[in-house]
């Protein structure tokens, strides 16, 4: 009685594989597409492991799994997808590093990223919980970007300053550091972006605000850049402290993505307080075209905001003029048409 529900089992089956052959390519690429997690989370478990360290030089599998207390038969696996996608090699079941993990996986490289990668695996809980958020208006899974965790404030900290530490040259170029005396570097992190405006200008004087967490580890880099005279730090909170009078700059770098239009109406009426004649405030952020579909990082960050934040979202130019306008500036600029900088000054 149940040979014929089994046929027609067979039969789907077989229907279905072939019409999967007929498929077009753009339905396979759709699924590569949606597949891409596959490869996405081999990586984060690599580095989340950091099994690159443990390969080292070359080692085996059983080797690997010994130095970091994980199933031998597992990890084989792990390591062959990775040689599968490239990240590692292997001949005669020895696993070695290719060039570029060596240089930016294994610790005690100079160019060492991991402590700034873990934030990207940190990530993978929210990213999970997209279709929750989407369904909420608001991020799903608690945001800690105000947490006491040290471990996670470390993580983001170390991939700002990362993400910092080639931007904020050019930052200093596009926007000058001539004339400014007095600084204030909201939501600062590392500091990187003080460290370079005081080394471009020696008579600038720079303040970094940011959460009790976060200060000690830009006063590392600040000591470490030998600029503790002239970068000082600030504990604070910038959804609603005043930050003083009387200074040349403000920088607001990567902060207003990570707020409502509300609260960004609101901080940028607070620095227009904080700002002499004639004083500027620069924002470095992910800028939308006007449709809000480009592009595509910007676009794909207001996503990484809605399940990382409360309210926070990418915006395009237009919302950034308002804002500053309905605050008080008389001037805004974005300096590159198709960049990332708007500076608005008090008059």
């Amino acid at each position: 009685m149940y040979a014929r529900p089994i046929h027609v089992v067979a039969f789907l089956i077989l229907v279905l594989g072939a019409w999967s052959t007929a498929v077009p390519d753009s339905y396979t690429e759709l699924m590569q597409t949606m597949g891409g997690f596959r490869e996405s989370r081999v990586l984060l478990t690599a580095v989340e492991l950091d099994i690159f360290t443990a390969v080292g030089t070359g080692a085996k599998a059983s080797q690997v799994a010994s130095k970091l207390g994980t199933n031998p038969r597992s990890t084989e696996s792990l390591l062959n997808a990775l040689v599968a996608m490239g990240a590692l090699t292997k001949k005669d079941d020895v696993f070695r590093n290719t060039p570029d993990t060596a240089r930016y996986l294994v610790a005690g490289s100079p160019e060492y990223a991991r402590p700034a990668l873990m934030h990207t695996v940190q990530m993978w809980t929210s990213w999970n919980r997209l279709t929750d958020s989407v369904r909420q208006g608001t991020a799903a899974v608690s945001p800690r970007v105000e947490t006491d965790d040290e471990e996670w404030t470390a993580s983001f900290i170390a991939a700002m300053h990362r993400n910092a530490e080639g931007a904020a040259a050019r930052l200093v170029e596009a926007v000058g550091a001539s004339g400014v005396r007095r600084l204030l570097d909201i939501g600062g992190g590392s500091g990187a972006y003080s460290i370079a405006f005081a080394k471009a200008n020696r008579g600038l004087r720079a303040e970094v605000l940011d959460l009790t967490s976060v200060v000690p580890i830009a006063e590392k880099h600040i000591a470490e850049a030998g600029l503790a005279d002239r970068v000082i730090t600030r504990v604070g909170d910038l959804r609603q402290d005043e930050f003083g009078k009387e200074y040349d700059l403000i920088l607001l770098s990567a902060i207003c993505h990570m707020l409502g239009p509300e609260e960004n109406q609101d901080l940028f009426s607070r620095c227009y307080r904080a700002l002499a004649r004639d004083g500027r405030l620069v924002i470095r952020d992910f800028i939308l075209e006007p449709d809000k579909t480009a592009p595509k990082s910007a676009a794909l960050f207001a996503l990484h905001m809605l399940v990382n934040t409360q309210n926070g979202s990418t915006y395009t130019a237009e919302e950034y003029a308002s804002w500053l306008a309905a605050a008080g500036f008389q001037e805004t600029e974005r300096l590159d048409p198709s960049g990332d900088l708007i500076v608005a000054t008090r008059r």
